[in-house]
């Protein structure tokens, strides 16, 4: 509590000291371009909304999406070591939140299991987008808690200013001996802009600060488990990817394709020193045209294919199971404008077959078609108010050897917004959202040696429906801002895994091979939440330095209807950060506060709260005439008091800490 108070004076504070600065204006936003309907920026949506530029990304890289955007509002990170962790919204993941590369899924299987890696992590993207809650509804029931857009660029849109650029970056890790590349070469020439990106990394075991099993799991069984390091924490990572388009006055038209391959590691299983292999090729096409007159002002087509495939080995030299995917998804989008009526109707696509093979293949071929299509309009008055809203229907079929499931969703959402002169914004929104469950949720029967269960599928579940109300505050002026969003959902359905039995034809057991029965299981369950964020801006302040202060809570309840908390589920948590520039080099501190998480879900052990303290320093090499603006030599320290830990959200939090202190050498340079 007493971080709570200390944040809230320090926003106040901080609110009315800042002033303003003529070169630096907090209102101008980036537009949103993930967000349905016109063109709107952050300051314009209801819901909670981010993104992240080049340099954002480079500041926060992790090695996996998940821990790259964790100290976003209203984002954690199902953490699975450095191989493995995707983003989770407002304590919703996998399933629920859709990862989008240039606003097409990313067709691989992270959302089927924590340990399986997304086909998208933002080491050489422009920009990530975050829509949470029901801003998302144009992307299916699949984005019922949000969507996170990793934008890599290679398809252009529009003609770029400069005729060739480049951006380089190279850092090392010195907790894990580890390295990260990324490059990126784009020229014009006429009407066509070719564009080329790579990466790699190449990182070892990471270190932590004590045992790798909690104090609970310790107290529990009795062992210790690996100290100092984790085993088969390794991660390595390969992307090449390149794009060409032609640009238009009015249209254009772009491909690209794009091959990822990862090799990393299974941590928990010491002796077993299981890791996973996978490959991944996808290729994507985008064309739109503008037009001059008429209800339709824009039609944007994209169309995106990929393969692939990855083998988890239970040691070396010895493959076991074997997931293959393939889709393509298709996606058209229609923009139009009547007098004050802006939106955008379209269709959307999806086919897909997803199979295992092996030891562990606890599911067996399963194809997949959706087909859904929505609308989304908005209409804005001289006085500052507006509305917006819509609707999406779509039908999916799932096909299995067990059986056949076909699901009618519809998604509706109906919001109301009012600006005013003094930068105030405030809105309130409704939505209901419907979701199929996966193929896992539905089909799974079998071993899962990476998350230590037995999954059992019920493929009698029905559709998950929510009820999602939103309302958000925000003031913002030249130099400082700041905003809360209240949200609650209500879910009819919530479908989670839980300790249960299974019967074979020799009885009920809850154990199998060693491990225990966990079903998925379905029941209403409500999530009650907060975001509370604010930034300034004081130009030449202390020590003469221009200053940029940030802060942030995030705060999520999910509880079972029935009794009993959902399982999962992020801590209070609060982020602060401050900076202070020189123009040739600057200095930066960022606090990660988290709370201990207690209300936790069945067969969950209680999970410790931390506090992690992270510097940064930065020499801008462009202010010496090296390069372009961004051109810089930085130098991170993570986890500086080298504290032990533990993400509530992960499965395997007590056996799996985070990596203690970390050494981030490195440049980005950009010509």
């Amino acid at each position: 509590m007493k971080q709570l108070l200390l944040f809230a004076a320090s926003s106040l504070v901080l609110a009315g000291i800042a002033q303003a600065d003529p070169d630096t204006d907090l209102r101008q936003q980036t537009v949103i371009v993930t967000a349905p309907g016109p063109d709107r920026d952050v300051g314009e949506l209801i819901g909670n909304a981010t993104a992240i530029g080049r340099e954002g990304i480079v500041e926060t890289l992790g090695t996996t999406l998940g821990d790259t955007l964790d100290r976003q509002p209203g984002v954690a990170s199902s953490f699975f070591g450095q191989g493995a962790s995707r983003p989770i919204l407002r304590g919703l993941g996998a399933e629920r939140v859709q990862v989008l590369t240039n606003g097409i899924g990313v067709i691989d299987v992270s959302a089927a299991s924590p340990d399986h890696q997304a086909a998208a992590d933002g080491i050489d993207a422009e920009k990530i987008e975050v829509l949470r809650g029901p801003a998302a509804l144009a992307y299916g029931g699949q984005a019922i808690g949000g969507v996170v857009n990793v934008i890599d660029g290679l398809l252009a849109e529009e003609l770029p200013k400069q005729k060739f650029s480049a951006d380089v970056l190279g850092a090392y890790n010195s907790v894990s001996d580890g390295t990260e590349m990324s490059g990126r070469v784009q020229g014009v020439q006429g009407p066509f802009v070719f564009t080329l990106t790579g990466s790699k990394r190449d990182m070892g075991d990471y270190d932590i600060p004590g045992y790798s099993k909690s104090a609970a799991l310790r107290a529990e069984t009795g062992e210790d488990g690996p100290k100092g390091t984790v085993p088969d924490s390794f991660t390595k990572t390969d992307s090449l990817a390149g794009g060409a388009s032609w640009v238009g006055e009015k249209a254009f038209l772009g491909v690209a394709v794009r091959q990822q391959k990862a090799n990393y590691g299974l941590p928990g299983e010491a002796d077993a020193s299981p890791f996973i292999d996978l490959k991944q090729t996808r290729y994507d096409a985008r064309g739109g045209i503008k037009f001059d007159k008429g209800y339709l002002t824009q039609v944007t087509g994209t169309v995106s294919t990929a393969d692939y495939a990855h083998t988890e080995f239970e040691g070396p030299g010895e493959p076991g199971t074997r997931y293959e995917t393939s889709g393509t998804e298709a996606r058209l989008e229609a923009a139009n404008e009547i007098g004050l009526v802006k939106g955008a109707v379209g269709l959307q696509y999806t086919d897909k077959d997803l199979d295992a093979f092996g030891d562990e293949a606890f599911i067996t071929l399963t194809k997949s078609d959706s087909l859904g299509g929505f609308v989304y309009e908005t209409i804005d008055w001289d006085n500052g108010f507006g509305l917006e809203g819509g609707g999406r229907v779509e039908k999916v079929n799932r096909s299995n050897m067990l059986g056949d499931t076909d699901f009618d969703l519809f998604s509706a959402s109906l919001g109301a917004h009012h600006h005013w002169d003094n930068g105030w914004f405030v809105g309130l929104q409704a939505a209901h959202t419907e979701r199929a469950p996966n193929e896992s949720e539905l089909y799974a029967d079998g071993l899962h040696l990476a998350t230590e269960q037995y999954e059992v599928g019920d493929i009698n579940l029905d559709k998950e429906k929510g009820l999602n109300v939103e309302a958000t505050a925000r003031w913002e002026s030249s130099h400082a801002s700041f905003g809360v969003n209240l949200f609650r959902t209500m879910f009819d359905g919530f479908v989670f895994l839980a300790p249960g039995v299974v019967d074979h034809g020799t009885g009920p057991v809850s154990e199998i091979d060693g491990l225990p029965v966990y079903q998925f299981l379905q029941q209403d369950a409500t999530f009650t939440g907060a975001e509370i964020y604010g930034k300034a801006f004081i130009p030449e302040g202390l020590l003469k330095a221009d200053w940029t202060l940030d802060g942030g809570i995030d705060m999520v309840r999910a509880e079972l209807d029935a009794g009993g908390n959902v399982p999962l589920i992020p801590p209070l948590t609060v982020n602060t950060g401050a900076k202070a520039d020189w123009r040739l080099w600057s200095a930066a501190a960022h606090v990660t506060w988290a709370d201990k998480q207690t209300d936790t879900g069945a067969g969950e052990l209680p999970t410790d709260g931390y506090t992690q303290l992270d510097l940064r320093a930065d020499l801008k090499l462009s202010e010496l005439g090296f390069g372009r603006d961004g051109t810089t030599l930085f130098v991170d320290a993570r986890n500086v008091t080298d504290e032990e830990i533990r993400y509530s959200t992960s499965v395997l939090k007590d056996k799996l800490p985070a990596p203690g202190r970390n050494i981030r050498v490195g440049v980005r340079a950009s010509f």
